[in-house]
């Protein structure tokens, strides 16, 4: 047997189970049952097909292993974890936090292209195609991921890569409000943070590229070493519109925004009282009644 297979049957379909990556998000979600059997992943680069922009990866593969890999051919996979040393892909995509790079990159399910993960029963299922069309069927590819491991446990992926970029440089300047045009009149920015006193930008692309919409933001704007550090008390969703009126509640310096992505990193947790919607709620459940009936898949997990 392949280490799928292996994978599969080291699973089983009885008892309590979960996978383990490198741990850096193992708090999302809630604390598991205790009593769970803790499980890692395959690991390892399958293949990379630069000419193609995909890599087939097994999902306890560290992401600084895949950039490595990705690296020799000039690519790149932007999900951007705090520890790529760490970090798993299997564990990047069951979380399904975007990094700072969403902006211009989109959410992680936009870069997930196949999943090959094991179910409740025990069974290897695959999902999704090699091919960036593919809308026939089911969506499970975009279902599986941010599911934490409730849903099933994945065991190989295949991404889409990117062109590395060529040039890259974080600007910043003062900002006690946010500006008309919260994307600055830019194209494309990679990243754009606020965290209601500055803002900094990420601008990437070809050297020439972003040394022109250096000089469009004007002189105001300041070489930065990199983002500022993102609060670790929690997160928030919104729409990318709502963060400016939100902001003018809360103080400067307790949260960073993504702009024009609507996510907020706050610097205290959110507070009791901040749920998903009863529909959401029940959409969730009716769907872990559906693919793990007995909830033996990261019982006590929450991927609302």
């Amino acid at each position: 047997m392949g280490a799928l297979e292996d994978f599969a049957v080291e699973v089983g379909s009885e008892d309590a189970v979960a996978v383990r990556g490198g741990g850096t998000q193992w708090d999302v979600g809630g604390p598991l049952h205790s009593g769970v059997r803790l499980l890692s992943a395959p690991a390892g680069v399958v293949d990379h097909r630069p000419e193609e922009m995909l890599v087939r990866v097994r999902a306890g593969t560290t992401m600084a292993e895949l950039a490595g890999v990705l690296d020799r051919s000039g690519q790149m996979v932007p999900l951007d974890p705090a520890d790529p040393a760490r970090a798993t892909v299997g564990g990047i995509l069951s979380v399904g936090r975007a990094g700072l790079r969403r902006l211009r990159h989109g959410p992680v399910r936009d870069h997930v292209l196949e999943i090959r993960y094991v179910s409740a029963g025990g069974e290897l299922v695959k999902a999704g195609a090699p091919v960036v069309k593919n809308v026939s069927g089911f969506d499970l590819v975009r279902l599986m991921v941010g599911s934490l491991g409730t849903l099933g446990l994945l065991g190989e992926v295949v991404l889409r890569t990117y062109p590395r970029p060529r040039a890259s440089r974080w600007l910043t300047r003062p900002a006690p409000n946010l500006p008309p045009e919260p994307l600055l009149g830019l194209y494309r920015p990679t990243s754009l943070l606020w965290d209601g006193a500055r803002l900094w930008v990420l601008l990437e692309g070809h050297p020439s590229d972003v040394d022109a919409q250096a000089r469009q933001l004007g002189p105001d704007w300041t070489e930065a070493e990199g983002p500022p550090a993102l609060p670790a008390g929690g997160r928030l969703s919104m729409a990318p519109g709502r963060v400016a009126s939100w902001a003018r509640d809360h103080p400067t310096g307790s949260f960073l925004a993504q702009l024009g992505v609507g996510v907020v990193h706050l610097s205290v947790p959110a507070g009791a009282g901040v749920e998903p919607e009863p529909a959401v709620i029940d959409l969730n459940r009716r769907l872990k009644d559906r693919f793990d009936p007995t909830s033996r898949l990261n019982p006590g997990r929450m991927a609302a």
